[in-house]
């Protein structure tokens, strides 16, 4: 993964600086120059905060004129793209909300939606959206999700998204999901799988606190389905399907099944931090039908005050006919990440068939050597 350096460092504020000047040669860019020496010690978004305050500060025009200089830089200068473009469209939705006109409003949802086909506006949109939502909804839902433009229509859908990575909360957007769902009704039979993986992304959101929504919007689309539908649907529900919840797994068609489950086994109990545990497991369908089983397994990793908690992965999906049986099997790494600290102690692999345990095993996590 890439490091904030190589997204937005010193080369991102030179260059945003370079393009400005050139737009506009008599602002001295004193808060652009000096951001380039200090973004040292912060994380991403914070330095695309620093760069958007730096351009605030320099340009410290009317709107109208402010936005002038951007569509100069952005007609003159072709390397004016990247992820410069966050702390730029972020300045642009401020400086529309500073000036408080609907027409500034207006107009700066026009030029994100010009803008993202160069990074993306996804993380400034959220700013018209807190400040007034049911305006930028409407150009949302009557021109962003017919554009000619894909990037535009990729917009619609992750720009709104309940829980957009690196974003900014929009609350209307977590109380109501009944907002966005126009847009999704929409975009779910887009010819672009770029969009689609949003659509889906978006559901997947909101099934955090809305699942019954969630499985009833997909219901009304597998039942006007194209080509798409199953597997974006499939990747919407994927985080209901880890849960267990019984709406999405029946309508995925992982029904309750009559199953005998031996030889869950680990092939070892104690290993470092660092190792890796490989456990398989025989699954026979015991019952009259054939069963489509959604396979799943749970790390129930050790925390620092002897709880647990436990992250779900997916393992496989299979169809059984009566009779039929299935080995599966998985290796875990417990290796050093980021994201992740293990605690030795005891932790767990437990074993998920739509959305029922069918096992769990221990195992001791030691130091590294």
């Amino acid at each position: 993964m890439p490091f904030a350096d190589d997204l937005i460092g010193a080369h991102t504020a030179l260059a945003l600086t370079r393009a400005i000047h050139t737009a506009s040669p008599d602002d001295a860019l004193a808060a652009l120059h000096a951001a380039s020496g200090a973004l040292g010690p912060l994380a991403l978004r914070e330095r695309s905060d620093l760069l958007r305050d730096a351009l605030l500060t320099d340009l410290d025009h009317s709107y109208d004129d402010f936005i002038a200089i951007i569509r100069k830089a952005a007609a003159a200068d072709v390397h004016f793209s990247g992820w410069l473009i966050w702390p730029v469209t972020s300045a642009i939705a401020d400086k529309a909300l500073q000036d408080g006109r609907a027409e500034a409003f207006d107009d700066a949802l026009a030029m994100l939606a010009s803008l993202t086909s160069r990074l993306t506006s996804e993380f400034a949109i959220r700013t018209l959206l807190r400040h007034d939502l049911p305006r930028a909804m409407g150009v949302i839902t009557s021109s962003w999700v017919i554009s000619d433009d894909v990037d535009v229509r990729r917009l619609a859908s992750e720009g709104t998204r309940s829980y957009l990575p690196w974003a900014t909360r929009v609350p209307a957007l977590l109380t109501d999901p009944q907002v966005t769902l126009p847009i999704l009704n929409v975009l779910y039979r887009d010819d672009s799988d770029y969009v689609r993986r949003s659509v889906a992304n978006h559901l997947n959101d909101l099934s955090r606190g809305h699942p019954d929504i969630v499985v009833d919007t997909a219901r009304s689309w597998l039942a006007a389905p194209d080509g798409n539908t199953e597997r974006l649907v499939g990747r919407a529900l994927r985080t209901l399907i880890k849960r267990g919840d019984p709406g999405a797994l029946d309508l995925l068609g992982f029904r309750p099944a009559t199953l005998d489950v031996k030889h869950f086994d680990l092939d070892r109990d104690n290993l470092p931090v660092g190792d890796s545990v490989t456990f398989t497991a025989d699954i026979t369908n015991l019952g009259d039908t054939a069963a489509r089983l959604s396979i799943d397994y749970v790390i129930h990793h050790r925390k620092a005050d002897g709880m647990s908690t436990g992250k779900t992965f997916k393992l496989a999906v299979r169809t059984l006919a009566p009779g039929q049986s299935v080995q599966v099997s998985k290796t875990h790494s417990f290796r050093l990440i980021t994201t992740r600290i293990y605690y030795p102690g005891t932790h767990a692999v437990e074993l998920i068939i739509n959305g029922v345990s069918a096992g769990r095993r221990e195992l001791e996590l030691t130091r590294a050597s």
